[in-house]
């Protein structure tokens, strides 16, 4: 069976460096950073005071009034990123078979807040079990999904996955696969994730997740620095509009990128702690490269899961070693959760488009906030640290993993027609 081609028409962002995909991007090259205090709540009793979140957002700028309430934040970050990602491609303006387009999204937790809100309803009344309508269809994880194909009356598969910081990525993937196999002309993909409240924030500052650099927190996201302490807390949504080749180019659409392969492999080792020696990343690269019929030396740039934390750091690296061997230091390498911080579910999607926009314009987003060099790292791999760098991008790899083991990569490289 001879497998379709898959190319990216439309992309949509909101993130805590920019509302728009040319915002972000932006911001990603001049190594911007979204840490700050947390405003939607008093964070000043929990550990980490600070997180990335998404600025100057007002739902009711871009979904009527009542049909938002009806949201949570992750699904209100959904719809305004997957309605960017919509336009940008013109998917829809071209009189479609919707019976062959479909959404995949990812959030690895889904409604938090209104969980939060509800709980906190219930306890402060006087035991009577109200609660709003809507508490179940708000919260569920699938819901963004649903939310999105039925504002586009898109009929083709429709689910959410969830493997909590690989779920974006995994959506990616799935739709992918869906399109090169005949089975759908195009999806709505990517992640969106609001875990920015006293649940989410209280609940990784018990794990000691989180960086506790309170008095910097713009500075707090370090991927491999050696003072890293811990992950920084984001949120938002990243959409990509995925397409038959063939599709895309009968209704002449603008092509960003293609994309070449996918992997996806599991750690079977610990509920919250990557592998050591990052065996579950290897896989995974190596099952996106067999996908993908590449060779190691074909990757240029990779953006990698580097969350800021002592183990994660380390065991990424090996796995990227053990992969590429002495190409690894022919790579640049970044992480762009240095700026964003980490959106959980929707990292992968973030992520995704920022490998796809550096694959368009040959530049590589930075690692900021680099300061001491670890001897835990190999000096001669290039992390591109603090400035964005100007190279030839034809291929790009994406890491995202996720606790309880899961792994994912995902390769895109520049379109040739």
């Amino acid at each position: 069976m001879e497998l379709k081609r898959v190319v990216v028409t439309g992309l949509g962002a909101l993130t805590p460096i920019g509302n728009t995909v040319s915002e972000y991007w932006e911001s990603l090259i001049q190594g911007k950073s979204g840490a700050a205090i947390v405003k939607q709540f008093d964070a000043s009793l929990f550990k980490t005071h600070f997180a990335c979140e998404v600025k100057d957002f007002n739902a009711e700028d871009f979904i009527e009034r009542k049909e938002a309430r009806k949201l949570d934040q992750f699904s209100q970050y959904a719809m305004v990123s997957a309605a960017e990602a919509m336009a940008d491609s013109g998917l829809m303006e071209s009189n479609p078979n919707v019976d062959r387009i479909g959404v995949i999204w990812g959030s690895g937790i889904g409604g938090l807040k209104t969980f939060q809100d509800e709980a906190e309803n219930f306890f402060a009344g006087d035991g009577t079990p109200k609660f709003n309508p809507f508490f179940i269809p708000k919260m569920i994880a699938d819901i963004a999904a649903g939310h999105i194909s039925i504002k586009y009356g898109l009929r083709g598969p429709n689910y959410v996955t969830v493997s909590a910081c690989a779920s974006a990525t995994n959506a990616i993937i799935d739709a992918y696969n869906y399109i090169r196999l005949g089975k759908a002309d195009a999806f709505v993909t990517g992640g969106s994730e609001a875990a920015v409240n006293i649940m989410g924030l209280g609940g990784f500052n018990a794990l000691r997740a989180l960086s506790t650099r309170n008095d910097s927190p713009e500075t707090a996201s370090r991927p491999f620095d050696l003072d890293r302490d811990g992950f920084v807390l984001g949120e938002g949504a990243g959409a990509i509009i995925l397409e038959e080749y063939e599709h895309a180019i009968k209704r002449g659409a603008t092509i960003y990128a293609e994309i070449a392969g996918g992997g996806m492999a599991g750690d079977a080792y610990h509920m919250t702690a990557p592998h050591p020696d990052g065996l579950g990343a290897r896989n995974t690269m190596i099952a996106a490269l067999e996908d993908a019929e590449m060779d190691p030396t074909e990757i240029d740039y990779i953006n990698v899961h580097g969350t800021s934390t002592p183990l994660g750091d380390v065991a990424e690296v090996k796995a990227i070693e053990s992969v590429f061997g002495e190409h690894a230091y022919n790579l640049n390498i970044s992480s762009t959760k240095s700026m964003t911080g980490h959106l959980l579910g929707a990292a992968g999607a973030i992520e995704a488009i920022a490998c796809i926009l550096a694959v368009k314009n040959d530049i590589i987003p930075p690692t900021i906030n680099h300061v001491t060099d670890d001897p835990a790292f190999d000096s001669r791999l290039n992390f591109t640290f603090n400035i964005a760098q100007k190279r030839v991008v034809n291929v790009a790899l994406s890491n995202t993993f996720g606790f309880g083991g899961h792994n994912t990569s995902v390769i895109v490289k520049k379109f040739k027609g």
